[in-house]
């Protein structure tokens, strides 16, 4: 059961659900909405001023990571975690199967490419704003994740 005196996010639970799929690969996904049910039923509903997860931006479109987010939000209008624990499942498996469908970060098409047609401005703005050691400091730290 759910801590009640902390009240989970809708990025919480998103976390929970991947944190469960990371620790077994071959759960089902029903059975990760059911152990969310099981986890936090009880506690209080997530607040609904705050639907979404940002960190997903960066691993799959909005249109994916989003797409459950509509059956949240009825879930917590609703009072019913089932629900809720559906949206947080569907919106997982959207990234995930985007993330299979389309490869590593990196290895994207030019579709999903988020710096595509503002690459040149934030160069410029880059050039003009940024001193150049901290320029070479960020481009030294790109190469060492490489």
């Amino acid at each position: 059961m759910a801590d009640t005196k902390t009240v989970p996010t809708v990025a919480d639970l998103f976390r929970r659900a991947q944190a469960m799929r990371k620790e077994n690969p071959q759960t089902a996904y029903r059975d990760i909405a059911k152990q969310i049910v099981r986890e936090f039923s009880g506690g209080e509903f997530p607040p609904t001023y705050n639907l979404t997860i940002p960190e997903q931006d960066a691993r799959a479109p909005e249109e994916d990571w989003s797409a459950g987010l509509p059956l949240v939000l009825r879930g917590i209008q609703q009072k019913d975690w089932a629900g809720v624990a559906q949206g947080i499942v569907l919106s997982l498996e959207q990234t995930e199967n985007y993330e299979r469908e389309s490869g590593p970060e990196g290895n994207r098409d030019d579709w999903h490419d988020r710096s595509k047609g503002i690459r040149g401005a934030v160069e410029k703005g880059v050039g003009k704003w940024m001193p150049e050691e901290l320029v070479r400091m960020a481009e030294r730290q790109v190469k060492n994740r490489s």
